[in-house]
């Protein structure tokens, strides 16, 4: 897998670059596994925005993927396909028994290739409890709970490295550098996410990012006074001797947000250990 670039005909093009979508065998997704998919334009049910610079974009179809696959199946890879609601692809599976899934692809699946899960051998793609998988092995869609299905580690070129294995607790390395236990009757798929390349992209034109339904952003120090704490002054020096904040007071660089302390004993080592001086 690599990176397309363009002779450039347009100014935006010098830039662009897009993925080579090699891996792709098909362009027509299961009817079956879709649904419907509404444009929320980041706001809640009350019709304000809690999420900023969204809305447009083209339509989608949501594809029903399968986090949490039965054990004891032996599926085959009927497609790998482009799934415009994540940076990885997905595989279209059949099972022995004719049902069809849609599950994370990882780099090692091709059309034709197949795969287990339950209490199965260490192999690409197989998918099977922690607690029976070697250390140092490299994983994905991991559970956090057992029997949940996978909620880490399932973004492009994303993988897990099973550290160690104690008291019940599997270690992971996460991809963010993260060191964190979960139990080890967790299940994850063993390998690494699909689409290695999806990180080195550039967007290269201001219209590509709008279908994908990202409007603009804008700093807070060209805004007014009441729109940002950054904002007003007479166009001179901005916010001198201040702290950079959030549009709503928050302290931003280094200030630390996340206030979940029922799991902060399952963290080893915190993703930032490693910035600090």
């Amino acid at each position: 897998m690599g990176i397309k670039a363009y002779r450039p005909i347009t100014p935006a093009q010098r830039q662009k670059t897009t993925e080579d979508y090699d891996q792709i065998t098909t362009n027509k997704p299961m009817k079956s596994l879709l649904r419907a998919k509404k444009q929320q334009a980041g706001k809640n049910n009350q019709g304000r925005i809690t999420v900023r610079h969204r809305g447009g974009g083209v339509k989608r179809h949501y594809r029903i993927m399968t986090y949490n696959l039965p054990k004891g199946l032996t599926l085959t890879v009927e497609e790998i396909e482009y799934d415009p609601n994540r940076s990885a692809r997905i595989a279209r599976v059949k099972d022995q028994n004719g049902t069809y899934y849609y599950v994370l692809a990882d780099t090692k699946m091709t059309k034709g290739t197949t795969f287990k899960t339950g209490e199965v051998e260490i192999e690409n793609s197989n998918r099977l409890a922690l607690e029976n998988i070697p250390v140092g092995t490299f994983v994905y869609a991991v559970e956090l709970t057992p029997g949940r299905g996978a909620q880490m580690v399932r973004a492009a070129g994303a993988q897990a490295q099973l550290m160690a294995k104690e008291n019940g607790y599997a270690t992971l390395r996460m991809p963010s550098g993260e060191v964190r236990k979960v139990l080890a009757a967790c299940e994850a798929s063993i390998g690494t996410v699909s689409n290695l390349q999806h990180q080195n992209v550039k967007i290269g034109a201001a219209g590509r990012r709008r279908r994908k339904g990202i409007r603009p952003t804008v700093r807070g120090v060209v805004m007014n006074a009441t729109d940002h704490p950054h904002g007003g002054g007479d166009g001179g020096r901005h916010g001198s001797g201040k702290a950079p904040r959030t549009p709503w007071g928050q302290l931003t660089l280094g200030y630390r947000t996340r206030h979940n302390k029922k799991t902060n004993k399952m963290i080893v080592r915190s993703r930032h250990e490693g910035k600090r001086k």
